[in-house]
């Protein structure tokens, strides 16, 4: 079972940047998860995909994986570029663009 080793990304509904600073160790799955037919909750009989490893560097969650023999797979940051710097720039006087709607 390989492991993934990334950088979270920001939910839609965080303005700051609390719980993406980590690096994250957690396990791909290894068996689909079901749904239950009486209840209907959703189930799995893979226990590794409760485990979530929280590291402050790459390196770190790097050497964890090689000192316990886990495979696993590192997947870099991707940045967003930013658009605009705040909703006040919109209607600054020193705004370069046309103003359209």
């Amino acid at each position: 079972m390989t492991a993934r080793i990334y950088k979270p990304a920001k939910t839609a509904m965080q303005s700051g940047h609390a719980k993406t600073r980590d690096w994250v160790l957690d396990y791909e799955p290894e068996e689909p998860r079901v749904v239950e037919s009486l209840m209907g909750w959703t189930s799995s009989g893979d226990m590794k995909s409760q485990l979530r490893l929280n590291f402050a560097t790459k390196e770190e969650a790097v050497a964890y994986a090689e000192r316990h023999g886990i495979p696993y797979q590192v997947q870099e940051a991707k940045h967003a570029p930013r658009h605009g710097l705040s909703y006040a720039d919109n209607f600054a006087f020193s705004r370069r663009g046309s103003w359209t709607h």
